[in-house]
């Protein structure tokens, strides 16, 4: 066999050795043919029954996902799914397709979807743009039915010794691989935030995406080593290949076993500075995880998620139950709740009327501009988490601040909630600490305001790095682009911290940025105390910190922080973490 590497983007780390497994790519597999006028009408039939039975499949994976066990974001996918299937131009046009033409279901849908994908490769918005990766998917899943195959990724008699290759994975696909232990898995198509990449990382499962042609290129069952830490792959390796990489793969478990033992250790450096690591969540789910890893409190509950992953909204006594849960859990130990942030990337039916597609929803109606404008739901989560505050050291954090004055009008709000429960007789803790979110380069520059109005801050690195370079990172024409080194970020983050700590306000980063080792003793040196990041990452952070002595950083930091150029940053960084 023909040994050959495959390069793409690597979604989360590791090494996964194994045999390939194709997943179907039903649209390649299309055949046209005429259908007699007798039988038109049947063959309108075996198209309907085929979107029943999908809609039997999205309702029953909304069952799987109740126990937990699944990242939130999916919820919002399925929701997605459900709507496109739903939609017309998907569940009633192929079958007018079907009569005029004569033609079989399978062609009549592949037709239209071709008419669908170029009517959405002519929207200016990428955002939007996208989507139509969500209607071949959806396309997909009936195809499937209507061809008789599987819908989705299969079992396997050695699954653990299995990587799934596909042209790209659905939604629900993926949810249906949670419940597998597959080795790793490589698509053609799919970036960074991907649904491939979000479960990739969620299950610390080895994953290169953007192969551009791996579907096509490699065989059932071929031996492959899938390096998700040098974003390559590797087909049908020679021995001396295969021997280095099953070493590499035994020395990252026994690292991993090791960082284990640290699960208790405090995380304090050379110089006797301790430094708070807590875990991002998304739901009460998530709680086991944290502790497990050793998490210090939790620096951010993404309470939108609550609304996400269900039909309709939650009431307050249901966010209130959510929110206890974890309180109560972390038994003394701080507990953030972020109040929803949806708009952008989180859309949600029903919140209002509000919950739209913006022409540009990174910047429309999104965070805290849309709970101001939707008091009641505002007030609805408000008075859940002060009710919550009863039960542990509970504080509120709000998202996406830009100005004083919608500071002002949250923390009206809260007193209006809190007045309300006094009247009602209902405990809380009317000393919660309110906290603002640091996401966008405006809040940097009048920080001072903030300072004097908020008990503490958190920034949030990814939307201020993507608002600071005005890049998408989701969007692959641009997404290189999206660099947390850059320097005008770096002064940004700096500038923050400095701010912070001067006034004698706590600050913590909790964006993507704290779960990255490299990124750790900048981040100290800049004077963050505070990480918070996804719990998988917590202990190999926490072994950067043991391994750190500050004050003899520092110059190097300081060189840093006044650097101009990039490729300087870079190696100076290099340098730090040596």
């Amino acid at each position: 066999m023909v040994s050959f590497a495959l390069h793409g983007v690597g979604v989360s780390g590791g090494i996964a050795i194994g045999r390939a497994q194709l997943v179907s790519h039903a649209t390649l597999e299309v055949a046209h043919y005429s259908i007699p006028v007798a039988k038109v009408d049947a063959e309108i039939a075996r198209f309907g029954n085929a979107l029943l039975e999908v809609q039997s499949e999205l309702e029953a994976l909304h069952g799987t996902m109740r126990g937990g066990d699944v990242p939130a974001e999916f919820a919002a996918f399925l929701d997605v799914h459900w709507m496109i299937l739903n939609d017309p131009m998907i569940a009633e046009t192929p079958r007018k397709i079907i009569a005029d033409k004569r033609c079989n279901a399978e062609w009549a849908l592949t037709q239209q979807m071709t008419l669908l994908v170029d009517q959405f490769d002519q929207i200016g918005d990428p955002y939007l743009r996208e989507r139509k990766a969500d209607v071949v998917q959806v396309v997909e899943r009936i195809l499937k039915r209507l061809l008789g195959k599987p819908s989705a990724v299969g079992s396997s008699a050695d699954e653990h010794h299995t990587i799934l290759v596909a042209h790209d994975l659905s939604p629900a696909d993926v949810i249906q691989f949670k419940q597998h232990r597959y080795a790793g898995f490589l698509t053609d198509v799919g970036g960074v935030t991907s649904h491939t990449a979000i479960v990739a990382r969620s299950l610390n499962v080895p994953a290169v995406v953007a192969t551009h042609n791996a579907r096509q290129l490699i065989r059932e069952s071929e031996l492959l080593i899938v390096d998700g830490t040098s974003n390559i792959v590797i087909v049908n390796p020679d021995k001396a290949v295969l021997a280095e990489y099953r070493l590499k793969q035994s020395e990252l478990g026994l690292e991993r076993a090791k960082l284990r033992r640290l699960t208790t250790k405090p995380a304090t450096t050379i110089d006797g500075l301790h430094i708070e690591l807590h875990a991002n969540i998304e739901l009460p789910e998530d709680l086991a995880q944290a502790l497990d890893n050793g998490a210090g409190g939790i620096g951010l509950f993404r309470s939108e998620f609550l609304y996400l992953n269900r039909e309709g909204l939650p009431t307050e006594d249901e966010q209130f139950e959510a929110y206890r849960s974890v309180a109560a859990g972390m038994a003394g130990k701080p507990v953030t709740i972020r109040t929803f942030d949806l708009g952008a990337d989180k859309q949600k039916e029903g919140l209002g009327g509000l919950a739209r597609v913006a022409p540009n929803p990174a910047l429309g109606l999104r965070a805290v501009r849309f709970c101001l404008a939707e008091p009641r739901l505002f007030l609805t989560q408000l008075r859940a988490i002060l009710r919550a505050s009863h039960y542990g050291n509970v504080r509120i954090l709000i998202p996406m601040l830009a100005s004083v004055g919608e500071i002002e009008q949250t923390l009206g709000l809260i007193e209006q909630a809190k007045e309300t429960l006094r009247e009602q007789g209902v405990p809380f803790d009317s000393g919660v600490t309110v906290g603002g979110m640091i996401e966008i380069p405006a809040a940097v520059l009048a920080i001072s305001s903030f300072l004097t109005k908020l008990d503490f801050l958190s920034i949030g690195t990814n939307d201020l790095i993507q608002y600071t370079l005005a890049v998408d990172r989701s969007d692959d024409a641009v997404s290189h682009l999206y660099d947390p080194l850059h320097p005008a970020v770096l002064k940004l983050l700096a500038m923050a911290i400095a701010a912070a700590n001067k006034a004698g306000v706590p600050i913590a980063v909790c964006g993507e940025m704290a779960g990255e080792t490299r990124m750790t003793r900048l981040l100290l040196g800049f004077g963050l105390r505070n990480l918070s990041m996804h719990p998988a990452h917590l202990l190999s952070v926490k072994q950067r910190v043991l391994t750190t002595n500050i004050a003899e950083m520092q110059p190097i930091v300081d060189r840093i922080r006044r650097s101009d150029n990039p490729t300087k940053v870079v190696s100076l960084l290099q340098k730090l973490n040596d």
